[in-house]
């Protein structure tokens, strides 16, 4: 090849790599756009919350003695009726024992004078035997049926006071504490064990008190253990509302129902998100399109269709309102059809040309 031609072909070439490079450049970095829409406003508050036990209770005795039995220990978890206290019940035994022998003497009283009573009836009054011993034979019957009522009811007393001896789960749970141990006199009153239910788990938050009229059955409570990731925050029921502010921190209670699923004890902090509807309407775009600059500077990047499927950009400032969601409402600056660029906005310039890739426009 001789020299002309070798120039030839470099002149060639070097067109063809411009002609190439003036292709590419006039072809825009890829972006996705989203649309502003106007929707309802929802509110979100993040809320301090403890998970608290449905029942928990200190258990004591309703009579006084020496504790002869301890069958509890902090930690152990115990059915409902699981013996867990016992007091010495000899004493109490004895008196079942002697209430029980006196009603059985009453019964037999009782039983002797009605045979006596269907004697004298069957012998006849006024002929073989005088009408007032009929009578007293009648009275006698009665007064012995009252009296083996009144022991009876002695016996079921004392059987009571047997078994009040006995202190039982009266649910199923956990020992928190106990405060007792053998040996020890207790009186009634006197706090023996400590127990929590922590399979009913109510789960506590202090809600603003500006937040009461929002909250319906729309509204949304997502929750999840202190110190956990976000991610891992689960949907719940609520419950109930205490419409009784405190007068100090304009607040009310908010209770929800703790799932299954999530692993929480008594006394453990939680983290809430409170979704409702705000009452008005307004315009949002996604968190990932707004521009935030160190002199406080917030701003979008508008794209205006170009032709040949590209959009141009312009930067726009507008002023932000609450977020819900991966959506922040703006207040001013943008208006409802809009498209603003929500991925790939880190290096655009003012009048820039972009095309869409992936999503695209939503």
């Amino acid at each position: 090849m001789n020299f002309p031609e070798m120039c030839r072909n470099w002149i060639w070439a070097a067109g063809l790599i411009t002609f190439t490079v003036s292709g590419a450049a006039q072809e825009g970095p890829g972006v996705q756009l989203a649309v502003v829409e106007q929707s309802d406003i929802v509110e979100e508050v993040t809320l301090n919350g403890t998970a608290s036990a449905l029942r928990s209770s200190r258990l004591s005795a309703s009579v006084e003695g020496l504790v002869d039995l301890v069958n509890a220990q902090p930690g152990d978890r115990v059915a409902k009726g699981d013996l867990l206290i016992e007091l010495d019940d000899e004493l109490a035994g004895l008196a079942l024992a002697s209430a029980r022998a006196e009603s059985q003497e009453a019964e037999a009283r009782l039983a002797e004078a009605r045979r006596r009573l269907d004697e004298a009836r069957s012998v006849g009054a006024g002929r073989n035997i005088a009408a007032t011993e009929v009578s007293a034979r009648e009275s006698e019957v009665a007064t012995t049926e009252a009296t083996l009522l009144r022991l009876q009811a002695t016996q079921q007393r004392q059987a009571a006071l047997v078994k009040r001896h006995s202190i039982a789960a009266p649910y199923e749970g956990v020992i928190q504490a106990r405060h007792t141990d053998l040996g020890e006199w207790v009186t009634p009153g006197d706090p023996l064990v400590e127990l929590v239910d922590i399979s009913n788990l109510r789960l506590d938050f202090q809600v603003p008190q500006n937040m009461y009229n929002l909250i319906d059955g729309s509204t949304e409570l997502q929750v999840s253990v202190e110190g956990t990731n976000n991610s891992e925050r689960l949907t719940v029921d609520i419950d109930v509302l205490v419409p009784v502010s405190d007068s100090g921190a304009r607040t009310f209670l908010l209770r929800a129902s703790a799932p299954e699923e999530l692993r929480v004890l008594p006394g453990m902090a939680l983290t809430g998100l409170l979704r409702t509807d705000a009452g008005r309407d307004g315009l949002s775009v996604p968190r990932d399109a707004i521009n935030r600059y160190p002199d406080g500077r917030v701003t979008v990047w508008i794209a205006e269709p170009a032709g040949n499927g590209q959009y141009r950009v312009e930067e726009k400032r507008i002023e932000l309102g609450t977020s819900y969601r991966d959506r922040m409402v703006v207040t001013d600056g943008l208006e409802a059809g809009l498209r603003v660029v929500s991925r790939g906005n880190e290096a655009l310039r003012q009048g820039m040309t972009v095309r869409v890739v992936g999503e695209g426009a939503r």
